[in-house]
């Protein structure tokens, strides 16, 4: 047995094996706790939490880090009617087109027509010229006219005389040939000189015809009554005045322009076409007139492609070779009341057309290598796809294979569309 003063010194280890042995006993009680089975099963739910919550939170995360569907615009593979033109400018203009010119130059009165004005052929007078009188004409001009008169007299007079001794020669020579006293030769030569000598009579007698036409104008210089009668020039057809290029009265020359008159009914359009599209055309394509004034656009009808084509400078400063084509304007007048002369229209000249083709917008083709494609939606993706393309225009294209009606196809797919790739429409395009 230990002494007493030793006690003290085993005391704090006594305490500390009883804490030992209480934590052990808490922990073997703890443990006993553990494995009763509703703490087995608390355990696994509350792991089995922990799994889907850490899954869920995967999946959120890696949608959001996914990349979005791109936006796109999409049309549908219809069938339907297909044409293809070719729209250039026009201008309107009469079918017959009259010019009223002086014939003579003299004093043109004042016109009081207006353009616009209708007019009847044969009954509307256009215009009023008073022929320039003879008494205009200065003294020195007729008297050289009369000396040329008479130096015309006096040729016909030789030549006249000529004729005479030709008459006699021809007849003494024949008379000598006839008795043998006279060669061939000179019978032949006789029949000339008598020949000649008619014609020279001809000539002189034209010349002093010519001068005396020249002086007439002095020999009917104090009748005033012929020389102040007036010439009227009446309207060609029935129709309007276009234009009036002299309004006022002045003394004119010969060959003036005075009016112009046609009948704004009759209208044909000038087409300048480039060199290389009109090889395509042919007289009776169907033509239609836009951006004329009216709602409704007007028919017409090619004429004539003129063969010769000249050369114009485009806005852009570039030489162009252009063909002019004519074309007849088949609406009714009563339908296009208003238009004119030199109306400017907007022609649009048929060159194919088709009741029924399957087509779709020109925007969704793009050129891969030689041949063309397009993307096609499937399932939310976009798929690539070459197909084989018909006629074009400047909207739609006729789609002969690699394409299904009702089909969807992305337009303006450009760089941002890959194959494959998740895309969501946007918009159905008609």
């Amino acid at each position: 047995m230990l002494s007493p003063r030793v006690l003290p010194f085993y005391a704090p280890e006594r305490k500390k094996r009883t804490a030992v042995d209480s934590g052990i006993m808490t922990v073997e009680r703890q443990s006993s706790d553990l494995l009763r089975p509703g703490r087995i099963v608390q355990r696994w739910r509350r792991t089995a939490l922990y799994i889907v919550l850490g899954l869920v939170f995967a999946s959120l995360l890696l949608l959001g880090l996914r990349p979005s569907p791109a936006p796109v615009e999409v049309a549908s593979v219809v069938q339907g009617p297909m044409e293809v033109t070719l729209r250039e400018e026009g201008k309107t203009r009469p079918v017959r087109r009259y010019l009223i010119s002086a014939p003579v130059a003299g004093n043109v009165q004042r016109i009081e027509l207006r353009a616009g004005d209708a007019v009847q052929a044969g009954e509307t007078v256009l215009a009023v010229l008073d022929p320039l009188p003879a008494a205009l004409l200065d003294a020195r001009a007729r008297a050289m006219a009369e000396a040329r008169r008479e130096a015309a007299r006096a040729d016909l007079e030789r030549a006249r005389a000529a004729l005479n001794w030709a008459t006699r020669e021809r007849e003494r020579v024949e008379r000598l040939h006839a008795a043998g006293s006279a060669t061939p030769q000179e019978l032949d030569a006789a029949v000339w000189r008598h020949v000649d000598a008619l014609h020279q009579v001809t000539v002189a007698e034209n010349r002093l015809r010519i001068v005396e036409a020249e002086l007439e104008p002095f020999v009917h210089a104090s009748d005033s009554k012929s020389a102040g009668r007036p010439i009227l020039l009446r309207a060609p057809i029935d129709g309007r005045v276009l234009r009036v290029y002299e309004e006022n009265e002045r003394v004119v020359a010969a060959g003036t322009p005075l009016m112009e008159v046609g009948n704004p009914e009759e209208l044909e359009v000038v087409i300048e076409v480039l060199s290389q599209e009109a090889v395509g055309l042919q007289p009776g394509q169907p033509v239609r007139l836009e951006q004329w004034g009216g709602r409704m656009p007007l028919e017409g009808r090619i004429r004539r492609i003129e063969p010769s084509a000249f050369t114009k400078v485009s806005a852009l400063g570039v030489e162009e070779q252009r063909v002019r084509v004519i074309a007849d304007v088949v609406t009714p007048a009563q339908d296009r009341a208003g238009l004119g002369d030199q109306f400017r229209v907007e022609a649009v000249i048929v060159r194919w057309q088709a009741p029924a083709v399957r087509k779709v917008p020109l925007g969704a083709l793009f050129r891969r290598g030689s041949d063309w494609a397009v993307f096609v939606l499937k399932a939310g993706r976009a798929q690539f796809r070459r197909i084989e393309v018909g006629h074009l225009n400047e909207r739609e294209a006729e789609v002969l294979s690699g394409l299904q009606e009702g089909e969807k196809v992305i337009l303006y797919p450009g760089e941002r569309v890959r194959d494959g790739q998740r895309v969501q429409p946007v918009q159905i395009a008609s």
